[in-house]
This record gives structure tokens, sequence and C-alpha cells, in this order.
């Protein structure tokens, strides 16, 4: 497989997510396992995964457009909040529209 046929949202992911998947799927999917793994409780895990699962969505999207998926990024890894992001991504939009 060479670089160019590697899905956008995989080379979006850093180390820790990848390491993250591969300790997931070699722990069959289990949440429970996973937690185990880390040293960490289950409701920790989630969150982690539900941030990965995010992530994976927003490098996924059809609408990928630099500017949004940097104030999604920034939404995600909680440095701002999702209503500021919708916020800013809404305005964003409607002056790209005005242009």
């Amino acid at each position: 497989m060479e670089s160019k046929d590697v899905p956008n949202w995989i080379l979006s992911l850093d180390i820790e997510d990848i390491e993250f998947i591969k300790n997931f799927v070699m722990n069959s999917g289990s949440l429970k396992e996973i937690a185990k793994f880390y040293g960490v409780s289950y409701p920790t895990v989630r969150i982690r995964l539900d941030k990965l699962i995010q992530k994976i969505k927003l490098n996924n999207s059809e609408e990928n457009e630099e500017f949004i998926s940097f104030i999604k990024k920034l939404s995600i890894d909680d440095r701002i909040s999702l209503e500021d992001a919708k916020m800013i991504i809404d305005k964003y939009k409607k002056e790209r529209e005005d242009e």
C-alpha cells in the first residue's frame, strides 16, 4: 500500500490514537479490558473512544475545509466548547456565503 492510498482519517491520527486503536482491536473491542490495560476507569476509556470517533468523523467528512476542521479539532480537544465551535463555524459559513 502506498501512502497515497492511506485514507486521510488515518493520516490525521497521532501515534497515541493509533496505539489506542491497536490495543482496542487486540482486546477484541472490550472497553472493560482496555480500561484494565491502561489502568483507568471505564468512563475514561469511553471518553477517549468518543473523542477518537469524533476525530475520525471530522477527517472523514466531505466538508473538510481547513478552517472548519481546525475549529472542530479545537472542540474535540476541549480547547473550546462545542457551542463556541458551532457559533464560529456558522459565522464563518455565513461570511463565506456573503462574499
